[in-house]
């Protein structure tokens, strides 16, 4: 007798739920272990996942909710990089000609413990296309007014350049909203912006800030700091020890605040080794008031 052939969606994590207060999240292990939705009050704040047919596959991976970008946030320049004298080369396929966001968005994580009403920690081993064993833990904890998200990247051997980030996607009208609501606006007052060059990547100055709309890095060495309002509706302070910050805000319904622990590019531009003794760690906070 021939058993069944499993099912691979038997082996996909499920939905993870937390909630405190008038606030509610998804996180989505399976999805690269992103937020799938913050409700607060009744509002959506995030941009959900575009039709599956419709969609180009960077939009599937990158275009909604709020995704970890580990072992490296942004683009890394047409996808190589170094590791003392040791040089290897990532995947360009979906934002060509660079490597982009990292690899754990693409992959499935699982629980390090079972969930709380207000707490979830999941981790991901590191694999190919990234040449080095490590392992990446994540941590949701919710409460009321505030979420607070932790990433933490240790190597299982070798030292390697990383960096570690989030890329949430904030709608700039919360799904819920009243038609005749007002859109976001974002207030930030960085140090410094990276001049970007042709080819999307910073060129190693660094410029006053200039006026948007942005698909820049800013540079925040005392740590991100940014409101996000939707006026009458609810102000959220997104805040992280994270020293960059990339503000993407050329589409209409949505816009990005992304903090990283380094630039664009910083693999190779400057790179923070991760050690047995020196893992990398980075914390964002969002605490959020209503009216």
């Amino acid at each position: 007798m021939t058993s069944a052939a499993a099912d691979p969606a038997e082996d996909q994590p499920s939905p993870v739920r937390l909630t405190a207060g008038d606030a509610e999240l998804t996180v989505l292990p399976a999805a690269g272990c992103r937020l799938g939705s913050l409700r607060i009050g009744g509002l959506e704040l995030l941009r959900q996942a575009p039709p599956e047919p419709a969609a180009a596959a960077s939009d599937r991976l990158f275009g909604w909710g709020s995704f970890p970008m580990v072992p490296w946030a942004g683009r890394v320049d047409r996808g190589t990089f170094n590791n003392g004298p040791v040089r290897h080369r990532l995947p360009t396929d979906l934002l060509p000609p660079h490597a982009a966001h990292g690899t754990a968005v693409a992959a499935v994580w699982r629980a390090a413990a079972p969930p709380t009403d207000r707490e979830a920690v999941f981790v991901h081993d590191l694999a190919d296309p990234w040449p080095y064993p490590g392992r990446v833990t994540q941590r949701f904890e919710l409460d009321p007014g505030e979420l607070r998200l932790t990433l933490e990247l240790e190597t299982r051997g070798d030292s390697f350049p990383a960096q570690v980030g989030w890329h949430p996607w904030f709608l700039r009208r919360p799904l819920g909203a009243p038609e005749e609501s007002a859109p976001l606006e974002l207030d930030f007052t960085p140090d410094w912006q990276e001049e970007r060059g042709p080819d999307q990547l910073p060129t190693g100055k660094r410029i006053d800030p200039l006026p948007g709309p942005w698909d820049d890095c800013f540079g925040m060495p005392d740590g991100v700091r940014a409101t996000l309002e939707w006026p009458g509706l609810l102000r959220l302070t997104l805040t992280s020890d994270c020293r960059w910050a990339v503000v993407f805000d050329v589409l209409g319904d949505a816009l990005c605040v992304e903090p990283q622990s380094g630039p664009p590019n910083g693999l190779n531009t400057d790179p923070r080794l991760v050690t047995l003794i020196d893992p990398l760690e980075a914390v964002t906070t969002w605490r959020w008031e209503r009216p």
